[in-house]
């Protein structure tokens, strides 16, 4: 157990799935990429993203393409949040097969969900994918995969842990190396946990990176994200599915990563979604009372010697 994020030994049966609480929102990132995955003009493609959508009763009403949404674009969740998603997803992929491109062997997905990035990109065969998720999420994702007979393009190993339990001795013990380097991902992750979790993992991936490792992570700069309450996409997505995010994320000061990270010999670039929204032609753009202005994505290199 790590003591340092201040949990106890007791399971968490109340989030261990997707039908409620954090790991439904699974299901919303899953149904943005199947929506973006059908638009013309699409950033990404998952060919599995629907299919998790469908399996799961929570969300079998949502729809997979925009062309099912009455507003379509404008709606603000299935519109603009959903498209959101979609560049995240891009701007992801593209980090996790640069870093791969340098000779880097072994991926991390912290919080993995119900990434199929195993599955629809292609890679090295030498390559190992650690996803890190609880029990409940990675069952329901192997379930709805192994329906479909998809298999993996890489070596893929599923880490049935909670991240608030002792997901290091997990994954050391699944296989990963600390000697070589690795890259870390933690997608729409650090903002539901308390600040000092989110130091403990970065402290951690910190330890467990060698020279030559990259991590990306999603972050949330806002002093105050209950101003944002009122927001089109928060109010749209707690009226539409129901799902209350300010509900979800912890609301405590958020913790300087990027800079903590540089401290420690890291490299590390912090840029807004709006920036690759420019860069892509395709995106979300600022408006007023934005619930994604406080929104950054890190990008940090451990420096070879």
């Amino acid at each position: 157990m790590n003591e340092a994020i201040g949990t106890t030994a007791s399971p968490h049966p109340d989030t261990e799935g997707v039908d409620g609480g954090v790991g439904l929102t699974a299901l919303l990132v899953a149904a943005s990429r199947a929506i973006e995955s059908h638009r013309g003009d699409s950033l990404a493609q998952d060919v599995y993203a629907e299919h998790f959508v469908r399996a799961a009763p929570a969300c079998a009403e949502w729809p997979v393409r925009i062309e099912q949404v009455p507003d379509g674009d404008d709606n603000a969740l299935w519109g603009r949040f959903a498209r959101y998603f979609g560049l995240r997803t891009r701007v992801l992929d593209d980090f996790v097969v640069r870093s791969v491109l340098t000779g880097v062997r072994q991926v991390v997905l912290l919080g993995a969900g119900l990434d199929t990035r195993a599955f629809r990109l292609d890679w090295p065969s030498d390559c190992v994918f650690f996803e890190v998720d609880r029990a409940g999420v990675l069952a329901f994702k192997h379930e709805v995969l192994a329906e479909l007979s998809a298999a993996p393009k890489v070596k893929r190993v599923p880490v049935p842990v909670d991240l608030r339990d002792d997901w290091v001795t997990a994954l050391t013990g699944s296989g990963f190396d600390p000697a070589a380097p690795s890259i870390w991902l933690a997608e729409g992750l650090l903002f539901y946990l308390p600040g000092p979790a989110e130091t403990y993992l970065v402290d951690t991936v910190d330890l467990l990176a060698t020279e030559g490792s990259a991590l990306a992570f999603e972050a949330k700069l806002e002093a105050d994200l209950m101003a944002y309450r009122d927001s089109a996409i928060y109010t749209a997505t707690r009226e539409q599915i129901g799902i209350d995010l300010l509900d979800l994320f912890d609301k405590g000061p958020r913790p300087d990563s990027a800079g903590r990270l540089e401290a420690r010999g890291w490299s590390a670039s912090t840029h807004t979604p709006f920036e690759f929204t420019r860069r892509h032609g395709r995106g979300p753009l600022p408006e007023p009372n934005d619930a994604l202005e406080g929104n950054r994505w890190v990008f940090a290199y451990r420096r070879r010697p």
